[in-house]
């Protein structure tokens, strides 16, 4: 494996659909890895044509996840794939990953992990009980200067953190597009397909998760209103939520997907004894610090003396900006040093493991299942 690419096997994400060839671009960047085999749709004919379209070899593109885990099985071991990315719509994560975990194959899941906790937890239970490795695409988590935020925290240069806020405005569904056939809203406002959440779970799970990655703080209680603003729709389109956190700290996280004009302006502020600092997504390769006492600055992406974790994230020189792809094809990247290691029986540095993983998923859905609870209870706030 030291030798080679590591080979990869899609399930889902074919020809049209939003994210897939994000994961495609993404595992690519780095050389490390490459396409093999997938099941690319619930069709087996357009699962196959999009294996055509991709360049693969027609007997490696599947019906479905269960034909393609199952033979890829029957494969030498120097030829089946080493490991699954799933990038199914949230209802569609649960069975091949468990099926995945089951035939010793390294798992790669978009978020929310599951559908619900209780299959989060039956796949932690499979999960526990292998040497395999799962990780989890909250990809913000992949841009160098969330993780020189992070690093900051955690070097105690903002004191005591205080307060966090993080917000996601978007402004895609101020409408009911869903009743035009738009394919993405049409599931991720269907609770059938998406879960018990419409914005906190697509994207409010994403703030929940950037929060307690750059702070370094749980989330301990919390209290939730949630919002369905357009007529007919199902799930929430927007959503605030107070947040106690661990240490004393207090958090504000708002999430909302009828912000008209908004695009995907995530937003992370973290207040300390010493500092303060602010990470936007729109402008993804500045950080700027407050402190207490002086002026203001900002940090760049390769500028400076920067921590061993944001220098890890960075692949271009000062001055060439990168953005969504890198910051994803760091999640990636991170993840096959991690089967490498394993694999070799090296241990692995930390920052190699830097990524998502199954718990943070779990964390997730439990941040889907109180804040729903929340926002339908009379109590002012409830336990995490």
């Amino acid at each position: 494996m030291k030798n080679r690419k590591l080979r990869m096997g899609m399930i889902g994400g074919g020809q049209g659909a939003f994210i897939g060839e994000v994961h495609r671009m993404a595992a690519r960047l780095d050389g490390e890895i490459e396409l093999v085999c997938g099941a690319f749709s619930s069709d087996p004919d357009r699962s196959r044509a999009s294996g055509k379209a991709f360049y693969l070899d027609p007997a490696r593109c599947y019906g479905n996840y269960e034909e393609m885990i199952h033979r890829e099985n029957d494969l030498p071991a120097d030829q089946r794939m080493d490991f699954v990315a799933i990038v199914t719509p949230n209802h569609l994560h649960f069975a091949p990953a468990k099926l995945a975990l089951q035939n010793g194959y390294h798992v790669i899941c978009d978020k929310p992990v599951t559908l619900t906790s209780e299959q989060a937890l039956e796949l932690k239970e499979i999960y526990d009980n292998s040497s395999l490795i799962f990780a989890l695409t909250h990809n913000y988590t992949g841009y160098p200067m969330v993780r020189q935020a992070r690093a900051m925290i955690r070097a105690g240069e903002l004191g005591t953190v205080r307060r966090v806020m993080v917000e996601y405005p978007q402004g895609w569904l101020t409408t009911r597009i869903e009743e035009s056939g738009q394919k993405q809203a049409s599931w991720r406002t269907n609770p059938k397909k998406s879960g018990k959440a419409g914005c906190m779970g697509d994207i409010g799970t994403h703030a929940e998760n950037l929060l307690e990655y750059v702070s370094g703080l749980k989330i301990t209680q919390l209290c939730a209103s949630l919002h369905t603003f357009v007529d007919g729709r199902l799930l929430d389109d927007d959503g605030s939520v107070l947040l106690r956190l661990e240490g004393g700290a207090h958090g504000l996280l708002m999430a909302s997907q009828i912000c008209a004009g908004e695009e995907n302006n995530l937003r992370i502020r973290v207040y300390g004894t010493k500092a303060g600092l602010d990470w936007c997504h729109e402008s993804p390769n500045s950080l700027t610090i407050r402190p207490l006492d002086s002026a203001k600055y900002i940090l760049r992406t390769g500028v400076g003396d920067l921590s061993s974790a944001a220098r890890a994230a960075t692949r271009l020189p000062a001055g060439h900006p990168e953005g969504f792809i890198e910051a994803f094809a760091n999640i990636y990247r991170f993840f096959a040093r991690a089967i490498r290691s394993q694999h070799s029986g090296e241990v692995s540095a930390d920052m190699d493991r830097d990524f998502p993983t199954l718990e943070d998923g779990i964390r997730g859905m439990r941040f889907i299942d109180r804040v729903v609870e929340s926002a339908q209870s009379d109590l002012k706030y409830i336990d995490f």
